[in-house]
């Protein structure tokens, strides 16, 4: 797999890890921490285990094999998510895909915060409600919308959003009596960062 900008990262689809038990939590469970509960974080939120989690993980951050996840878009820009497994410089980096272009655009990258730029709930929405069923990657909206979460910086999210959450959540293996709460806890910490300025030009715009 190629990407402009990682010609020596040894890309790998990673599409086919989202099925396995313990993705979810890796991915996730670090956005939960909000600061405003008691409750640590655990797989178990997330329909997963201990065990799932650790050994999916090793896979998920083995430096001889960088996961991509591609979420392409019918309608405008999509999005492609890769694990940066550089030894000492592990990373998250999202990019956006923009029609027309032959690369993918960095706008941000997650080492325990979020850097860059991040995008609106309805901007994360309409990428997750728009797969492209033309171009290879994730086509259920459950897992689109959970794979961009992480760069909702809109503190300004609709009332719907907290269920729409739980039902990704749900649909991915989460627990029904916690999913809720789940939602909650990633809404609180996403959002709870600079306030997206109206004024700002967005990333989608392809500026």
């Amino acid at each position: 797999m190629l990407i402009k900008g990682y010609d020596d990262g040894p890309l790998v689809a990673g599409e086919p890890l989202l099925a396995r038990p313990g993705f979810w939590s890796n991915y996730l469970m670090a956005m939960c921490g909000d600061g405003s509960s008691a409750a640590r974080p655990v797989p178990e939120w997330f329909g997963d285990d201990g065990a799932d989690t650790d050994a999916l993980s090793e896979v998920l951050f083995d430096p001889e094999r960088w996961p991509v996840f591609r979420v392409p878009a019918a309608d405008g820009p999509g999005a492609v998510v890769i694990y940066r497994n550089l030894v000492g410089d592990y990373g998250t980096d999202y990019l956006l895909t923009h029609p027309g272009r032959s690369h993918a655009q960095q706008i941000a990258s997650w080492e325990g915060v979020l850097s860059g730029a991040g995008l609106t709930w309805h901007e994360l929405v309409r990428i997750a409600d728009s797969p492209s069923p033309a171009a290879e990657g994730v086509e259920d909206a459950a897992a689109r919308l959970l794979l961009v979460l992480p760069l909702l910086t809109d503190s300004d999210v609709p009332e719907s959003a907290p269920a729409r959450l739980s039902a990704a959540l749900t649909s991915v293996g989460a627990p029904q009596d916690t999913v809720f709460s789940t939602a909650e806890h990633l809404l609180t910490h996403l959002t709870r960062g600079p306030r997206h300025d109206p004024a700002w030009g967005s990333p989608l715009s392809g500026g």
